[in-house]
């Protein structure tokens, strides 16, 4: 019987005695045999650098940081005029609470601490010496709890435009000076029904409301910062404020406190370099007769142009080492 060879199907492959060792060859090889796919010419990030687009939102460099501010000083000035002429456009009185609210605190902290607890004694000129602790730290304590909004408040904002964030604390800061300067001429009134009349000691106002100014932006700017990051913060701080307040002199005389030898020098030295008191004291001795160099802390002029730039600079890369990140999550 003859056996018939089989022809393979149409289209078949038809095995080669070469085959096998193709098929051995390959798998040796595995994957590094096959064709890849060319890799692009040009990296995406080079490419976008060459042509100069950046990351939407990339903190920039700090002089970029500054000029960026500079550049925008004319919103700044017009966002914290807006803020303070709508701060009491829903009251009847407006505009005259700006200088009614630290009346009323003054008055009651005469009756307290003035009458009820005999702050006064020792103190020449009690009402001067009060008032004016209250105008200037009225400054310093608003200027820190609007810090604490600065970002929070303004989420609508922040999200919507660019622009350096810096804008807000700032801008805050100034609206808390217009307000201080426009209650000022009340002050100026009051003293001089007092008995304290403009003299050549007044110009050392200017500077050292300039270095409180300076101080307080720094301090907004670093609370901003930290608020944006946790709420709770502006909870926290009128408790800080009140303790603040306390221990800064605005009642009473921190000469006295230490001439009474209650207080170890440690604890009488801390007060008297507490910045706020530092501001307090540099402004009575400006507007004063009768507050002399005698009750300033030693060295004060260095204590409150120290205090201004640490606090400024600080807060202020702080603030701007955060910037990507403000409105975000």
């Amino acid at each position: 019987m003859t056996t018939t060879p089989t022809l393979p199907a149409a289209g078949a492959h038809a095995p080669t005695a070469r085959e096998p060792a193709d098929r051995t060859l390959a798998a040796q090889e595995g994957p590094a045999a096959r064709p890849r796919t060319p890799a692009p010419e040009t990296d995406l990030r080079a490419l976008a650098l060459r042509h100069g687009l950046t990351v939407s939102g990339a903190r920039p460099s700090l002089p970029a940081y500054v000029r960026q501010l500079w550049s925008r000083r004319d919103f700044i000035a017009a966002f914290a005029t807006a803020r303070l002429t709508a701060q009491y456009s829903q009251a009847r009185l407006g505009q005259v609470w700006q200088v009614m609210t630290p009346l009323l605190n003054a008055a009651v902290y005469y009756a307290i601490f003035g009458v009820l607890m005999n702050a006064e004694h020792g103190v020449p000129d009690y009402v001067p010496f009060l008032l004016t602790g209250i105008f200037v730290w009225t400054f310093t304590s608003d200027t820190v709890l609007a810090g604490t909004r600065a970002i929070s408040g303004n989420l609508g904002l922040v999200r919507a435009l660019h622009f350096p964030r810096a804008s807000l604390p700032i801008s805050l800061v100034l609206q808390q000076l217009q307000q201080l300067l426009l209650s000022l001429t009340a002050l100026v009134v009051i003293l001089a029904c007092c008995g304290e009349f403009p003299a050549r000691s007044w110009l050392l106002a200017v500077p050292a409301l300039l270095c409180q100014a300076l101080f307080n932006t720094g301090v907004a700017l670093a609370l901003a910062r930290l608020a944006a990051r946790t709420p709770d913060i502006s909870q926290l701080m009128p408790f800080v404020l009140r303790t603040w307040l306390y221990a800064s002199g605005v009642m009473w005389s921190i000469q006295n406190l230490a001439s009474s030898g209650r207080f170890p020098d440690a604890v009488v030295l801390v007060l008297r370099c507490n910045p706020a008191a530092v501001y307090i004291d540099l402004m009575r001795f400006a507007l004063i007769e009768s507050y002399t160099a005698a009750q300033l802390p030693p060295h004060v002029w260095a204590l409150a142009v120290g205090w201004a730039l640490l606090a400024f600079s600080g807060g202020f890369i702080w603030f701007w080492k955060a910037e990507e990140t403000y409105g975000r999550g």
